[in-house]
């Protein structure tokens, strides 16, 4: 039983089709080895992927609830927004909508539940809080959009905690020791670490990243034939369009859009490092703008996380599917962005005189 895609087995003009001779022109391409299977994951990653995946859908869903609340609020005139940082990870701005959702309306007490650090001090936070008109159905509002978000809070807290207990109990997860043993925790002094925290070693990678990574890939690197081919199954592949002395901009990858978006994030977090990594986004971007940089280093990642794993142990042992020579390739950076590697050859002779002819 295999998986294929249906663009391989297509139709070919001209040709009559019905369900039968569909069905005897699959079995034919199947006879010939015409068609490729396609990547499924084994259960354990299938069930760790559906985790992920949301756990995605969950946090989308909180920003998207927390845009609703400053919408509200901006109609209400409560220029909240504009003082503090942000609504979402500050603590002034929950408790002091949670004390208007409970029916506080003084500028200057609410104010005082502010931080002593917040940007403008609390007279700026009296001031955006000043003019505001809460009417009778926002108070209600208010609870319903931070109560909704309090749950998707737990909901994520407690599909994090899952996909933990589902990769400690995958054994090709699992690091091993110093005895040569896969426990569930190898220890400071582990011959190699857990595929995780292999993956985190690569700039830009969290543990969260590392987790959706795998649950995308699996842990068998062995299914990909080539970087080349994990790559373009991400969607990350250079394509040209070129006809003529003509060269057009090429449309959207197609490929694994969690694994493309994974790789972007982490592309993003290697912008402040001085890892290679980093260099090399700061300089495409001058170069060719800030997406497609991100898109060059996404593919970079990949080919790290793609790499040749090493027997357990020696020395180039890295990340699952990553080897410590392409981690610290990948954190050592040039002298400066513009660098380029240097090569040494051996000088040439230089080119014999020619001679004039008359």
């Amino acid at each position: 039983m295999q998986l294929v895609n249906s663009s391989h087995a297509r139709q070919l003009a001209g040709r009559p089709k019905t369900d039968r001779l569909d069905a005897q022109w699959i079995a034919r391409l199947a006879e010939m080895g015409l068609l490729r299977p396609s990547f499924v994951p084994p259960p354990e990653i299938r069930a760790l992927r559906d985790l992920t995946r949301t756990r995605l859908q969950m946090v989308r869903d909180r920003t998207r609830e927390w845009q609703r609340l400053e919408k509200l609020l901006e109609g209400a005139l409560v220029k909240l927004s504009s003082v503090v940082s942000s609504l979402a990870r500050t603590k002034t701005a929950r408790d002091i909508l949670e004390a208007i959702a409970a029916g506080e309306r003084d500028p200057k007490a609410l104010a005082a539940l502010a931080a002593a650090h917040v940007k403008g001090g609390r007279a700026a936070i009296e001031r955006s809080l000043d003019g505001m008109m809460i009417g009778g159905h926002h108070p209600m509002l208010i609870r319903a959009h931070l109560d909704h978000i309090t749950l998707l809070d737990r909901t994520a807290a407690a599909i994090e905690d899952e996909i933990e207990a589902a990769l400690d109990a995958i054994p090709a997860a699992r690091g091993i020791s110093a005895d040569g043993v896969p426990p569930a925790d190898p220890g400071p002094d582990a011959a190699a670490l857990p595929a995780v925290d292999r993956l985190a070693e690569i700039p830009g990678v969290s543990r969260k990243l590392a987790m959706a990574i795998i649950a995308e890939t699996g842990l068998d690197m062995t299914r990909f034939p080539t970087a080349a081919h994990l790559v373009s199954w991400a969607g990350l592949a250079p394509v040209t369009r070129q006809s003529g002395p003509r060269s057009r901009k090429p449309g959207k990858g197609q490929g694994d859009a969690y694994l493309k978006g994974y790789c972007t994030q982490a592309a993003t977090g290697t912008a402040r490092t001085g890892t290679f990594l980093g260099e090399r986004l700061r300089r495409l971007s001058r170069r060719l703008g800030a997406m497609r940089a991100r898109c060059a280093v996404a593919r970079s990642i990949l080919v790290i996380i793609s790499s040749p794993t090493p027997k357990p142990g020696s020395p180039t042992s890295g990340p699952t599917g990553t080897s410590a020579a392409a981690t610290a390739t990948a954190r050592s950076a040039p002298t400066s962005a513009n660098s380029r590697p240097s090569v040494s050859t051996s000088p040439s002779p230089p080119p014999p005189k020619s001679k004039n002819r008359r």
